[in-house]
């Protein structure tokens, strides 16, 4: 049992190490002081910055939780293994390999150290060549991107959305909120390649869509990113989508162009105009941040705007169904020959491969 207590005692010290690199005691302070705040009788007065901070306690709690009972399960198993019980150390032995492989498993955030690394993120997608293959395969990006997110944890808001004539989506913008989202998450940005028999024209011949995925930090605080009012301009329009006739028959939806660099984002999925605003807003800060990062600019003034055709020329994944399966990533050159588990959201080691690329690729 000596042996086995300086193995725990060492797993001990390693998970502690994590926590005290994590800032998870600073992190548990903020958490107590919004379940505090969620505990007051005016909370829900406020009805959007109730939301946000339930959203927070629910990002945090997710964040810490699993590290503090990894460290009282290794804390209780260091506490048995005093004891010279030999009956007990079988089952204790088995407890420490299951807190080691858990740890294993938890260390991976200690990679998502960016700046925007643990926020949450807009994602949108974006039909291109290939027509009404096109689209439906911009709704498929869009239900693997779902199942993925309910894999991890993470909670999935549609936030637009522009369907398609026959089919699909024309594009669609959602919102995934979880711990280190953005880092898991940055590395899907680019255009996506389906090969497949198509079945939308009457001689099954094999067609080539693409689609293209921006993955944004969600930056919902207006002091985290200051946009000069001067530069916005903001349309206000009647609403073609989905919802109903309020939505229909309303001038709800917004479109806000940020003038300097030509970016632009319109909304209509919500009933309100001040939600679609608030929206529009969220996602302007989101893309400016993201220019920022691309860029290597400290100012908003100093941004260009986006070069859209490169960024359809950046193909990161192929996604072939015919003549042959498989799931390519051209950047960490991974294979997959069961498309069908990712398209149906199984993503991790993809995720888990680019992240390790680039950390190898940082000069």
């Amino acid at each position: 049992m000596e042996e086995l207590f300086k193995q725990i005692d060492q797993l001990l010290d390693q998970i502690n190490k994590v926590i005290k690199q994590l800032d998870i005691d600073d992190q548990k302070n903020k958490l107590d002081a919004l379940i505090n705040k969620s505990q007051q009788a005016d909370f829900w007065n406020n009805n959007i910055d109730a939301q946000t901070t339930m959203k927070s306690i629910s990002k945090l709690e997710k964040q810490i939780n699993p590290w503090l009972e990894l460290q009282k399960v290794a804390k209780e198993l260091k506490e048995l293994s005093i004891i010279s019980d030999k009956d007990l150390e079988k089952d204790i032995l088995l407890q420490t390999k299951k807190v080691s492989q858990k740890y294993d498993e938890l260390k991976k955030d200690l990679l998502y150290q960016g700046q925007y690394d643990n926020y949450d993120v807009i994602l949108s997608i974006y039909a291109g060549a290939g027509g009404t293959d096109a689209q439906d395969w911009t709704q498929m990006l869009f239900r693997m991107y779902s199942r993925y997110s309910e894999k991890a944890g993470f909670e999935f808001n549609l936030l637009d959305e522009s369907t398609g004539e026959e089919a699909g989506l024309k594009s669609v913008t959602v919102e995934i909120s979880g711990p280190h989202a953005f880092g898991k998450l940055k590395g899907e940005q680019g255009v996506h390649r389906l090969v497949r028999l198509s079945p939308f024209n009457s001689d099954n011949l094999r067609q080539t869509s693409f689609a293209k995925v921006d993955i944004l930090p969600k930056i919902d605080q207006p002091d985290e990113l200051t946009i000069d009012e001067k530069d916005l301009k903001i349309d206000v329009y009647r609403s073609g989508g989905k919802g109903g006739q309020g939505v229909n028959t309303t001038d709800s939806a917004v479109r806000i162009t940020h003038i300097p660099t030509g970016i632009s984002v319109a909304i209509q999925n919500e009933r309100s105009q001040v939600q679609n605003k608030e929206i529009a807003l969220t996602i302007i800060r989101s893309k400016l941040a993201q220019l920022q990062l691309e860029q290597h600019q400290d100012k908003i003034s100093q941004l260009k705007g986006p070069n859209q055709s490169a960024e359809w020329g950046n193909q990161i994944r192929n996604y072939v169904l015919h003549p042959y399966k498989q799931v390519k990533d051209l950047r960490t050159k991974l294979e997959s020959s069961e498309p069908e588990d990712v398209l149906n959201g199984d993503l991790a080691k993809f995720i888990n491969a680019y992240t390790e690329y680039s950390l190898s690729n940082i000069n």
